[in-house]
């Protein structure tokens, strides 16, 4: 009865420190794998900035055709609406 008890305590202590290495292995690789995961996303960032810049301006010259009705619609409204407006008087300076 001893020899199994001793058996069982034996494979347990093995059992558990089979599950600390486990989980440093864990917490090292988890820490190593968050690190590379954020330095990837900072240079994804500052990679996708970079092209987004690049690609604005013809995005944008290529959007005109279909925006230029709609901002000469708005162009006419606020020039008919400053047209009809009576210039700002300056106010008073106090002495």
């Amino acid at each position: 009865m001893i020899e199994l008890m001793l058996i069982a305590v034996i494979v347990g202590g093995l059992w558990i420190v089979g599950s600390v290495i486990g989980l440093v292995f864990k917490l090292v690789f988890g820490l190593v794998g968050g690190i590379f995961g954020l330095l990837a996303g900072a240079i994804g960032l500052f990679i996708g900035g970079l092209v987004m810049l690049l690609v604005l301006p013809i995005v944008a010259l290529s959007l005109l055709p279909v925006c230029l009705p709609a901002l000469l619609l708005f162009g006419l409204i606020w020039a008919i609406v400053h047209a009809g407006r009576k210039p700002a008087a300056a106010a008073p300076t106090p002495r």
